[in-house]
């Protein structure tokens, strides 16, 4: 039987990137070109092309100032879900902290998309062994799932020894945690989920690492993406490190046609459909 994966697309624009921050203030974002509404409606399109249906974890603040796309994506038959208001890293908040940022992004979304939102992404995979008090506050607030936990080794973020695939992290509850995909090779998780590994590895890597965890694993498999990484023609960031130009802008003009491969080559759908069968 044909495994049924989940489609992700993290709603936010090019400069709220984390990697960004010391390079733009919050203060900027208004003042910037907004290119988040046009490439996620490219991507809607692009779905909307291939019959596909796909969870889209959304800023607050992205949703305020662009409604339309907020109706649209719940009126197309795809799963609304929170992201924060303002992309701040779970790292980067105390529990009071994190509680109002959720509350405040979800009632934005709720109220403009007319749906519950059950699903919750942090910012940049920002939960991890200092903060798993944050999984605790998300059940409190009636979400059914996060999928915050990227279970690899990495610079900014990840829980290496941390389940591969969904698990109920808060003992007595229905609660789930749903990781990205990854692949075991050796002793350690390599990821394989999307975003800018994606970009990096050639496309015939990530559909054999695809093509292992749905037939050999048997598993379903979460990929991600974000509106920017379709967009080239993005504006250029100055004072940039090497390795974040690098991350950033590596193979944009790629991106497109690679989503486009995935589509064709996968089954896809929800993550509150894929996993929790709602």
């Amino acid at each position: 039987m044909k495994i049924t994966n989940a489609m992700t697309v993290d709603v936010e624009d090019y400069f709220q990137v984390s990697a960004f921050e010391p390079h733009i203030s919050k203060q900027q974002w208004d003042v910037l070109p907004h290119r988040v509404a046009a490439n996620t409606n490219r991507i809607l399109d692009l779905f909307a092309a291939h019959g596909v249906k796909a969870t889209f974890f959304t800023l607050g603040w992205v949703a305020e100032r662009y409604p339309e796309l907020i109706k649209r994506i719940v009126a197309e038959g795809h799963e609304l879900a929170c992201h924060g208001y303002q992309h701040i890293r779970v790292t980067e908040q105390t529990p009071e902290q994190f509680r109002a940022d959720v509350i405040k992004s979800k009632t934005i979304l709720e109220d403009l998309g007319g749906v519950a939102v059950i699903g919750y992404r942090a910012a940049s995979y920002s939960i991890n062994t200092s903060n798993l008090w944050a999984l605790d506050i998300l059940q409190q607030l009636d979400f059914a799932y996060s999928s915050s936990i990227y279970p690899v080794q990495h610079d900014l973020y990840g829980i290496p020894d941390a389940p591969r695939f969904m698990y109920q992290p808060i003992a007595g509850q229905d609660f789930k945690e749903i990781p990205i995909s990854t692949l075991r090779l050796g002793n350690k998780n390599r990821p394989c989920g999307g975003g800018g590994f994606f970009r990096l590895y050639p496309y015939a890597i990530s559909k054999l690492a695809f093509q292992h965890l749905n037939q050999r694993e048997q598993q379903a498999c979460i990929f991600y993406c974000h509106p920017w990484e379709i967009d080239p023609e993005q504006p250029r960031q100055t004072g940039l490190s090497l390795k974040t130009r690098f991350r950033h802008y590596l193979n944009l003009n790629k991106m497109e046609q690679r989503i486009t491969h995935l589509l064709n080559d996968f089954a896809w759908d929800t993550m509150a459909n894929v996993f929790l069968n709602k």
